[in-house]
């Protein structure tokens, strides 16, 4: 019946609910394309190289024990550890404890950062969200560093990565070609190859954001919504469209997108490996 009268224009309550309705619509939707758009990718592959990490790390304790999860921890959780370091620092948070590499087999635990903000700047709230994602920006970085240093072709393996990939099967075809520069018979035979394997193996292991980081992700991205929610309001009010402007910005990710699919890759690989070994001990 509302709706009938607002097709006449006779009821100008109907109208302004309507058209209330349509403006809640549009900000709500902006504000969600955004978010998926800027920050999706780091909870979609933060998950899976969580899961990664978790079947890992559980093949190791079942074929060669605690010790199984050391061999890779020493070098993988201080670059973990150093990731937070370096968001909280940048994100002005207070450091009040470090443990770069502490294990400890009763809890599991291997190493730990404890940062504190203040209440009042949001600047240090939103930075909670990238403090968690720490792992997985800064070990992905160390891992395509690794690449240059460590491989004679390492910027042609990368590569694929970095282009455009209109359909899954494109994306696809560039992770097998990276995969196959990797893992060419030429590296095979250089000794450093198996040293950056090595490396990779460890870094790749322990990037995944724990279950006190994803906390933090969350209590960030409130406040990084709550901020999107103000602006749309006003470009919405004023019939601008943010959108647009926030995804081109967001191409930059495409960059962070290949380094995270690279360290996917990685510890995909390092599972299986893991995953043969516990078959073996099995026997």
């Amino acid at each position: 019946m509302c709706q009938k009268r607002i097709v006449d224009n006779s009821s100008p309550l109907c109208y302004t609910f309507h058209r209330m309705t349509e403006f809640l619509i549009s900000v709500i939707t902006a504000t969600a394309i955004q978010i998926i758009g800027l920050v999706g990718i780091f909870f979609i592959l933060g998950f899976l190289l969580s899961k990664l990490q978790e079947w890992t790390q559980k093949n190791y304790f079942r074929s060669v024990g605690w010790k199984g999860i050391l061999w890779t921890a020493w070098i993988g959780t201080p670059i973990h550890e150093l990731g937070h370091i370096f968001f909280a620092k940048l994100f002005r948070h207070r450091i009040t404890r470090v443990a770069i590499f502490q294990p400890n087999a009763d809890t599991g635990e291997l190493g730990h950062v404890d940062h504190s903000y203040s209440p009042s700047s949001l600047y240090q709230k939103i930075g909670n969200f990238f403090i968690g994602a720490a792992p997985m920006i800064f070990g992905s970085l160390v891992l395509f560093a690794l690449v240059y240093w460590l491989l004679p072709n390492g910027d042609a393996a990368f590569l694929p990565l970095t282009e455009k990939h209109g359909s899954l099967n494109g994306a696809l075809s560039a992770i097998r070609k990276t995969l196959g520069a990797f893992l060419s018979w030429e590296n095979g035979r250089q000794w450093y190859f198996w040293l950056f394997l090595y490396i990779s193996f460890s870094i790749g292991s322990h990037l995944a954001p724990s279950k006190a980081d994803r906390k933090s992700m969350w209590s960030g991205l409130r406040w990084i919504i709550g901020v999107l929610l103000l602006l749309n309001i006003f470009t919405v009010l004023f019939r601008l469209d943010a959108t647009r402007y926030i995804l081109a910005s967001a191409k930059y990710l495409s960059i962070a997108a290949s380094l995270f699919v690279y360290a996917l890759i990685i510890s995909f690989a390092h599972w299986v490996f893991s995953l043969g070994l516990r078959v073996v001990a099995r026997r």
